[in-house]
C-alpha cells in the first residue's frame, strides 16, 4: 500500500486505538480467481506482542469462510471519521473565485 512517511503513524498504540474505535473492519482474503471482502466486527487484543491479534466471527452463510484457504493472507482494513475539505473554505476561493491549482483535500483515517 502507498502511504507518504508524513502520513504514516509508526505509535502502535494510536493505531490499535483506531482500531478499537472503528471496530467494523473490511476483511480481505485471497480466494481461488481473485479476492473476496466482507464487513467484519473485529476485537483487538493486545497478545502476542507487539502486534496483537485480531478476533472476530464470519456468519456460517457467508461463502468467504469456505472460500479462502487456510494458508492464505488476508488484509484487514478499518476505516476512521473522514471529511471532504471544498475549494470554497479556503480565502483565496472565496476572494477571487479562482480553483486553479487548488487541490480537493480529503481528510481521513484508515489502519491496515
Amino acid at each position: 500500500m502507498y502511504l507518504p512517511t508524513h502520513f504514516d503513524e509508526p505509535r502502535l498504540d494510536l493505531r490499535h486505538a483506531a482500531i478499537r474505535n472503528a471496530g467494523l473492519a473490511t476483511l480481505v482474503t485471497s480466494v481461488e480467481g481473485g479476492l473476496d471482502a466482507s464487513h467484519i466486527p473485529l476485537l483487538l487484543e493486545p497478545t502476542p506482542a507487539p502486534l496483537g491479534l485480531l478476533l472476530g466471527h464470519v456468519a456460517r452463510a457467508n461463502p468467504q469462510w469456505q472460500a479462502t484457504p487456510p494458508e492464505a493472507d488476508g488484509l484487514a482494513i478499518f476505516l476512521g471519521p473522514d471529511a471532504y475539505v471544498t475549494p470554497s473554505w479556503y480565502a483565496t476561493k472565496r476572494e477571487t473565485g479562482a480553483e486553479t491549482g487548488m487541490k480537493r483535500p480529503v481528510d481521513y483515517a484508515a489502519t491496515r
